[in-house]
């Protein structure tokens, strides 16, 4: 279920039953060959789906996010992190005023965190916060071990066949170092080259279509809530 297949009756009905809604959150930065929205696309997909088995309401996604890094290249849009955590907590503020209870952080991008003033939420009884960041999850770790393989920025880890905007390369490219340089932006544009951090391109899709459905049961599994 999501808000725009929905009027404010609908939710209200919803809000009778139920308190829980994701919170997608991402980025508009470059990927490489991938979409430039890859950092909200696959939260979104994944949201998606577990939802649809859960029966959650999942919210607008936020679209941008702390991508300064990337600034020379076209297309990436970044926003301060106190802009990030301020449209963050007062989209909470919204959503809580309303009577959700157990809000469901679902992130695809490395440079947000979960606001400071929110963080008292993760242990609280009547008010309930998860934030998930998909990539860090111990599914994803041993899916990686499993097959040998090693996920970072724009590499196969993010190459679902519904992001796809372009014919990636079929190698592998040596890793860059990323933390390991200066990260003024000119410098990292000249450094990146393509902007893949390193690792395989792509793999099969039949492999990403199995790394996709284990994520999504660990998400519906933590929306249950203890």
């Amino acid at each position: 279920m999501r808000f725009e297949d929905l009027n404010w009756m609908d939710v209200e009905r919803y809000l009778e039953q139920d308190d829980r809604v994701i919170l997608v959150t991402g980025a508009t930065e470059q990927h490489a060959y991938l979409s430039l929205l890859t950092d909200i696309l696959i939260p979104s997909k994944i949201a998606q789906a577990a939802a649809e088995r859960e029966n959650v309401l999942v919210a607008p996604a936020f679209n941008f996010g702390i991508s300064r890094f990337f600034a020379d290249f076209p297309g990436t849009i970044s926003i301060t992190r106190h802009t990030f955590n301020r449209v963050i907590a007062e989209i909470f503020e919204s959503l809580l005023h309303q009577g959700f209870r157990r809000f469901f952080f679902l992130n695809g991008h490395g440079g947000n965190q979960l606001p400071a003033p929110l963080e008292i939420f993760l242990e609280d009884d009547e008010v309930q916060v998860q934030w998930y960041d998909w990539w860090r999850s111990d599914i994803v770790r041993a899916f990686e071990a499993h097959h040998g393989l090693k996920f970072n920025h724009a590499n196969w880890g993010e190459n679902f066949p519904f992001n796809r905007v372009a014919e990636s390369p079929s190698d592998a490219k040596p890793d860059v170092g990323f933390y390991n340089i200066d990260r003024s932006q000119p410098v990292v544009r000249q450094h990146l080259g393509d902007g893949n951090f390193g690792g395989m391109y792509q793999v099969s899709d039949e492999l990403m279509n199995e790394l996709f459905h284990l994520v999504v049961d660990d998400v519906a599994q933590r929306l249950r809530w203890p």
